[in-house]
């Protein structure tokens, strides 16, 4: 099965001004489940996608959704920005 059947990108929120910020985007996988609150952050070295996270008892961001894989990661990461820069 081809990831983009696997997962689309349902909903994407682009953000005005000079903030690193640039979207906020929601994920659904396999028609039944829906990841909310990644980010499109622009870096350093460019655009990259920021999992959504939350922030611990010892105010440390982390992770809540997570790919396992470095192949998955930048598929995702692709997926996103390919639809970020399409524009849609």
């Amino acid at each position: 099965m081809d990831k983009a059947q696997i997962v689309k990108v349902e909903r994407m929120h682009p953000l005005e001004g000079d903030g690193a910020t640039k979207a906020f985007c929601d994920l659904m996988i396999l028609d039944s489940f829906i990841v909310k609150g990644l980010r499109i952050v622009e870096g350093k070295d460019g655009l990259f996608v920021s999992m959504p996270r939350e922030q611990g008892r010892d105010g440390k961001w982390y992770d809540t959704f997570y790919p396992v894989s470095t192949e998955f990661r930048k598929g995702l990461q692709t997926l996103i920005l390919d639809h970020y820069n399409s524009g849609q």
